[in-house]
């Protein structure tokens, strides 16, 4: 049997972020928003921002010479104004600051942008220090100010299913976790990621991490058992094992994997069911139930889902709860959880 998950059922799971206005009703004003730096691997998501009717994109902020001059042409920024970050925070009307650039200097950007009243996007992983990510958080909280995120699978049609699956108790208690992210990086891509000594588990590992996270919670112990194959000195083959009162996970990540993609996954076992997702891109998944549960039979059937382009609808959610339309999904709790997490697993101190 093969379940369609169409977009209503999305949105009913959860994601109303993807859905329209009701019939007449006029549309807010669009909120004023920038970005900082263009360094970082997903700092083209500004695109899904440009298309969005909810935002207005006011500039770019990008001091390295060499990458302003090789970004100005790619389609996210064509046209735009570059600015410095003094005129950029004091654009009037600005409400929000996209932080894009290498991952080293995400925290210094994200702190001046909160400083100045501004919610902010921060892209992954979200710095090298947990007490700088604990100050940023600590500020935009008092200040009641949004913090996103960048990990690209929070609004994935399936983590949404999931995570509604959890929520109404289908899966049972859930006791075991398996999450797989991998790619193959060129040498090139080699030698930048080497300079983390974080490794793979760092820069990719840490978009399943933060599921596993949002499954699970924070973990009672971390063991990293990371390794490298080359001369390079990246850590381009590495493992995490979480331990929790009455679970396991595992999150593996490698520089290594052919068609890595394919095989990106996220499972969730538990007494009454298990959820597998894969691949994580262009979601499927197959859903495995004790009994039948509104619309689910028991037994296991695969289940489809809507085409998913990434960071749409993290955009749309941010300007819900910038706008007071709803909390955030992630609050600065699961995001320090998810941090403290990530430097265990990637063999860092906090």
């Amino acid at each position: 049997m093969t379940r369609t998950v169409t977009r209503r059922t999305v949105v009913a799971a959860g994601a109303a972020l993807v859905a329209g206005r009701a019939a007449g009703q006029p549309a807010p004003p669009r909120i004023k928003v920038g970005q900082i730096g263009v360094g970082h691997a997903h700092a083209t998501k500004l695109a899904a921002y440009r298309a969005s009717p909810d935002y207005e994109v006011v500039g770019v902020v990008e001091p390295d010479e060499e990458l302003r001059t090789r970004a100005a042409d790619q389609p996210a920024y064509r046209g735009l104004r570059w600015l410095t970050r003094d005129q950029l925070l004091g654009t009037a009307g600005l409400q929000a600051v996209l932080v894009e650039t290498r991952v080293r200097d995400l925290l210094g950007h994200a702190e001046a942008c909160v400083a100045a009243g501004m919610h902010v996007h921060i892209d992954k992983p979200a710095g090298e220090s947990l007490a700088h990510l604990a100050r940023v958080l600590a500020v935009a909280r008092q200040k009641k100010l949004l913090v996103q995120l960048g990990y690209m699978y929070r609004y994935n049609p399936a983590v949404v299913l999931l995570r509604d699956f959890l929520r109404k108790g289908w899966l049972g208690d859930v006791f075991e976790v398996h999450a797989v992210m991998s790619k193959v990086v060129d040498p090139a891509g080699r030698r930048e990621l080497a300079a983390y000594p974080g490794g793979m588990m760092f820069e990719l590992g840490c978009h399943v991490l933060d599921l596993v996270v949002g499954v699970l919670g924070k973990p009672a112990a971390v063991a990293p058992f990371n390794t490298r194959t080359g001369a390079d000195g990246l850590l381009d083959n590495t493992l995490a094992v979480l331990s929790y009162p009455r679970a396991t996970a595992t999150v593996r990540s490698t520089a290594l994997e052919v068609e890595g993609g394919d095989r990106r996954h996220l499972v969730v076992c538990g007494t009454a069911g298990t959820f597998h997702v894969q691949p994580l891109d262009n979601p499927a998944a197959r859903v495995a139930l004790s009994r039948d549960r509104d619309g689910y039979r028991k037994g296991t059937q695969a289940v489809t889902f809507p085409r998913y382009t990434r960071y749409v609808a993290d955009a749309a959610d941010m300007a819900r709860v910038i706008r007071g339309e709803k909390p955030t999904d992630f609050p600065p709790a699961h995001d320090l959880a998810v941090q403290d997490t990530l430097l265990k697993a990637s063999g860092l101190p906090g």
